[in-house]
């Protein structure tokens, strides 16, 4: 099945050979290419986009910005932040608005078209240095909360959650895909996405990464 993709690029040159290379992949398909979070955000949904690739420094609204408005408006939407920013700021900012991966540029074609694949088979793309960052944060997070805090604070929301969603997300905290997921669980991928839908609306989260800290902080309480 062909991934649609949505590019959100001020840089004219750059947007145009990003959706170039897209639609030159036998597996993705460009359909809607924008210079502005204002453009994306009202013409984006009608085309019912399963990626985006995001720029952060956007004239207007910034791509943090958009890609917490096209979470809400476009459920299940995949985002993948493709910036020149490094810094934990930023990066924690475009996870907790709803971007499943961070890719810094310049990026090769292969490593892009990669990402996209691996965010849409639900992976969560980071380069191995910006990992480390948000490995190394949580665990600061967490060692500094009081034991009781972070669990508790969610407590009732990871309560309503069925244990087939508990389930997933035990192997999502894992490292596994969705399509690994689906083989494991011996259901549709599909379904793993409906379950992950849930998941997020029942905790209150918009993306993977943040739906798994939330998860691990119970766990750990």
């Amino acid at each position: 099945m062909v991934i649609k993709v949505i590019v959100v690029e001020d840089d004219d040159r750059l947007r145009s050979g990003l959706a170039e290379m897209i639609d030159n992949d036998s597996g993705c398909k460009c359909v809607g290419a924008f210079a502005s979070g204002e453009d994306a955000v009202e013409n984006a949904p009608a085309l019912e986009p399963q990626v985006a690739v995001m720029d952060i420094n956007l004239p207007g609204m910034d791509g943090i910005e958009c890609v917490g408005i096209l979470s809400d408006k476009i459920p299940g939407l995949q985002t993948v932040m493709l910036t020149v920013y490094q810094d934990t700021e930023n990066l924690f900012k475009a996870l907790a608005a709803g971007a499943h991966g961070y890719l810094v540029k310049p990026v090769r074609m292969r490593d892009l078209l990669a990402a996209i694949r691996d965010i849409h088979q639900g992976g969560a793309p980071l380069t191995s240095a910006l990992a480390r960052k948000v490995v190394d944060a949580f665990r600061h997070q967490s060692s500094e909360q009081p034991r009781g805090v972070q669990g508790g604070e969610h407590c009732d929301e990871a309560e309503e959650l069925a244990p087939r969603e508990k389930q997933v997300l035990d192997l999502l905290a894992q490292g596994y895909s969705y399509k690994e997921i689906a083989d494991q669980l011996n259901v549709a991928f599909g379904t793993v996405h409906t379950y992950v839908l849930r998941v997020y609306k029942k905790l209150h989260v918009r993306s993977k990464n943040a739906a798994v800290a939330r998860w691990l902080g119970y766990r750990k309480n």
